[in-house]
């Protein structure tokens, strides 16, 4: 057995699927005599055959060794294929690695992760993936922005809290800070009963406001478009608004509400598993840019 090597299961597993030499050398970009003395090799090292080869144009069948060379043999390629995974991720500078994101985080946090990760190693191969936010699974990823705490064996850093602001029209409420007991039966529009939406409207509700929900829609720049069509008024999160429009919008108001409903964003990252320096860097660019957000929040809107 010392002498079978990953190659030969390779070529053992392109066989079993494709059903003749020929065609898994063509996969693989091998000849097929090449093929042919792999087979042989392994063949060699087990001691028997592993395929039945009937001749002609039939498909060549797996023997019953070769079945369980098989089956272990995909398990031993999948943990190669995740120790070079592992190894190009631990490697700074050209390394890889994996981010799961959420829309806030999306649009500023991590653009600012990306492009200083960027500068600093030209190279490295940064992979973004939109998480579930009713399951949200740290999985194979290196790092996974979420707004809150996530369950299993991971460590996590807080990032910030991000308040939710009221959208309104001129003159819908009072300059300054709202009550948000003002919001109970007001027109709304909101999005549609997504995870957060669900939080925030439960919250809402704790503190005496059910607000009328008149529209619901995706994207907070629609959200706005509506907000200022007079169709209602909107509770978004703060990162949504930053940097948009609507502070400038003269048929616009933003407001704070009181009391204000905040959601707490975190970075995870697994726990008991040695950071790569590419992953150990984005988590203190994280951090930075989180703090230079906060910096930035308002106060008696």
């Amino acid at each position: 057995m010392a002498d079978v090597e990953l190659r030969h299961l390779t070529t053992l597993a392109a066989i079993a699927e494709e059903g003749t030499f020929g065609r898994a050398a063509a996969r693989l970009g091998y000849t097929q005599s090449s093929v042919s003395q792999q087979i042989a090799a392994l063949e060699r090292a087990l001691g028997g055959a592993v395929f039945e080869r009937p001749g002609g144009p039939r498909p060549v069948r797996l023997t019953p060794l070769g079945e369980v060379v098989l089956t272990h043999g995909r398990d031993l390629l999948g943990k190669a294929e995740a120790l070079g995974n592992a190894v190009d991720r631990f490697r700074a500078g050209e390394g890889r690695i994996d981010i799961g994101t959420f829309q806030s985080v999306t649009n500023l946090i991590l653009p600012a992760v990306v492009r200083r990760l960027l500068d600093e190693h030209p190279r490295c191969d940064i992979r973004l993936s939109e998480v579930e936010p009713e399951d949200p699974r740290l999985g194979d990823l290196d790092l996974l922005f979420h707004d809150g705490r996530i369950a299993g064996n991971v460590e996590s850093a807080k990032l910030l809290d991000e308040p939710y602001l009221l959208v309104a029209g001129v003159g819908a409420f009072p300059d300054g800070p709202v009550r948000v007991k003002l919001l109970d039966d007001a027109p709304m529009v909101a999005w549609p009963t997504t995870h957060h939406q669900r939080w925030l409207e439960a919250t809402l509700a704790k503190t005496g406001a059910q607000p009328r929900i008149v529209f619901r829609t995706t994207g907070h720049e629609t959200i706005l478009s509506m907000v200022r069509a007079g169709i209602g008024s909107a509770v978004l999160p703060w990162l949504a608004l930053h940097g948009s429009d609507a502070w400038s919008d003269d048929l616009l108001r933003v407001h704070q509400l009181r009391p204000s409903p905040a959601r707490e964003m975190y970075l995870h990252w697994p726990a008991g598993r040695t950071l790569s320096p590419l992953a150990a860097r984005a988590i203190e660019i994280a951090v930075e840019a989180a703090e230079d957000l906060a910096a930035q929040q308002p106060v008696g809107t």
